[in-house]
């Protein structure tokens, strides 16, 4: 849980779920600038017809409602903040957000990491493949992804425990211990609001239909247990640990002037995956990394191969369900250079070259006490920013 909070406008207004000392009770909120909107008793205020879609503990009953109830609250929200009069009424339900702790938004279903950074792929194929193409065959053909575990999904603010787990080291030998390695992943997170059935596929239309908003990411990552385990079944406990996110869902609609065409292609795509005749969701958000304060990175998603609509469709194209509260990354944002780029093994290039951070120390990989934050922000209409928070997590030593 956390305390931090990030201010957001009118054109932003996030959703997240919150408490304070005075009342415990985990509820819906809405962040505008410096405030949090209780949503539950000014909806029923309001809008009582409305008010049982955001009366729970959680989002969840607001995500399975679907577009029309998600586009009704947001109108309703955006006309009563412009509305002089109608603000004065709300002035009971807003509480200061540094008075306010903010909890995990919703209840995680399931949770798909992908591989959608082109250049994160490409660095990290070189690094592990010296000598050979460093993307794989299939990468420009689909989105590669795995399957992680909901269960470990932490809210922002969460401490990290350093895992451990078996590690091959230089000379062969097979040791268990704390991981040595312990890395980021800056990444978009995707929050699914309404289910679809076992067996039908989404198609790329209907991305707007079933996803409620982004999320900020980051996939805690022990790159030596990584590195042991994942041949031939891909990521395992290397980062089933932990991943935590932003406690803010910014909803898709706050990000209409964030929407950018993807890279050009370079590989004819398969019919379900191939969006050049559809509407672009590729997603310009601007990241910044910052460990124990400094700033590390500033990634850009703005060139992500995969968008978020097609890593939909192919999460569903051999008819896999999905359920409210089903989240998916992008994985690791990456950008052409040094700067841009969004984990700790890239930045230092697999620990040969240290970061020096301000401080006079250096950095390979992260040590106990290291805390990062990640905030991002994206373009909106009229020059107007759109806030996505932050997402922050600090070390603590192995168990």
């Amino acid at each position: 849980m956390s305390t931090v909070s990030t201010p957001f406008g009118v054109a932003t207004l996030p959703y997240g779920v919150f408490s304070t000392a005075s009342d415990q009770r985990a509820r819906v909120g809405v962040a505008i600038d410096d405030l949090i909107l209780d949503l539950a008793p000014a909806v029923q205020l309001l809008a009582p017809a409305l008010a049982p879609a955001v009366a729970g503990p959680s989002l969840d009953t607001l995500l399975a409602a679907g577009p029309q109830t998600w586009s009704q609250v947001r109108a309703l929200l955006t006309g009563w903040l412009a509305d002089g009069t109608v603000s004065e009424r709300l002035g009971p339900h807003l509480v200061p957000a540094r008075d306010a702790v903010l909890h995990l938004p919703f209840t995680v279903a399931d949770y798909v990491d992908f591989y959608a950074s082109e250049q994160h792929a490409t660095n990290l194929g070189k690094m592990f493949r010296p000598g050979q193409d460093p993307l794989t065959p299939n990468w420009k053909h689909l989105p590669i992804g795995y399957h992680g575990r909901a269960g470990t999904v932490v809210a922002s603010g969460t401490d990290i425990v350093r895992p451990c787990g078996q590690r091959r080291g230089t000379d062969g030998d097979i040791t268990f211990g704390p991981s040595q390695r312990l890395d980021i992943e800056a990444e978009l997170g995707f929050v699914v609001g309404t289910p679809s059935p076992l067996g039908r596929p989404v198609d790329l239309a209907g991305f707007e239909r079933h996803v409620f908003g982004v999320c900020l990411v980051n996939d805690w990552s022990a790159r030596d247990i990584q590195a042991w385990e994942y041949v031939p079944l891909g990521p395992f406990l290397g980062k089933s640990f932990a991943t935590s996110i932003s406690p803010w869902v910014v909803p898709l609609a706050a990000l209409g002037s964030a929407r950018v065409p993807p890279p050009a292609r370079t590989v004819p795509l398969l019919p379900y995956l191939d969006d050049s005749q559809a509407p672009p969701w590729g997603l310009d958000v601007r990241l910044e990394v910052r460990l124990n304060g400094h700033v590390v990175s500033r990634p850009r998603s703005d060139g992500m191969y995969w968008t978020g609509a097609q890593m939909l469709a192919h999460l569903t194209a051999n008819g896999a369900s999905l359920r409210t509260g089903d989240l998916y990354a992008s994985g690791t944002i990456s950008g052409e250079r040094p700067g841009e780029r969004g984990s700790l093994i890239e930045l230092s290039w697999g620990g040969t070259e240290p970061l020096r951070l301000p401080d006079g120390t250096t950095r390979t990989f992260l040590d106990d006490g290291d805390e990062i934050v990640i905030s991002a922000s994206a373009p909106g209409a009229d020059g107007v920013v759109i806030g996505l928070g932050e997402v922050r997590g600090r070390i603590r030593p192995a168990i």
